[in-house]
C-alpha cells in the first residue's frame, strides 16, 4: 500500500512521484496532521484563510 506524502512547502497531499504535482518541490513528508479537501477555492472561506488557490487534498500541518 502506498503511503500519502505531503509537500512541506504548499501542503498538497499526493501519492505518487518524487515531486509535488502542485509546486514541483521535492521536499515531502509522510508525517502530517489533518486533511482539508478544497472543492471550490474561490468560494471557500477556509481556502482564503489558508491562501490556497487550487482544489485538491491539503494537509493542515506538516512535520
Amino acid at each position: 500500500m502506498v503511503k500519502d506524502k505531503a509537500c512541506k512547502l504548499c501542503n498538497k497531499i499526493y501519492e505518487t512521484g518524487d515531486k509535488c504535482p502542485n509546486c514541483e518541490a521535492k521536499e515531502a513528508t509522510e508525517g502530517y496532521k489533518g486533511r482539508i479537501v478544497i472543492l471550490d477555492p474561490e468560494k471557500s472561506e477556509i481556502a482564503r484563510k489558508l491562501k490556497l488557490k487550487n482544489k485538491g487534498n491539503f494537509a493542515i500541518k506538516t512535520r
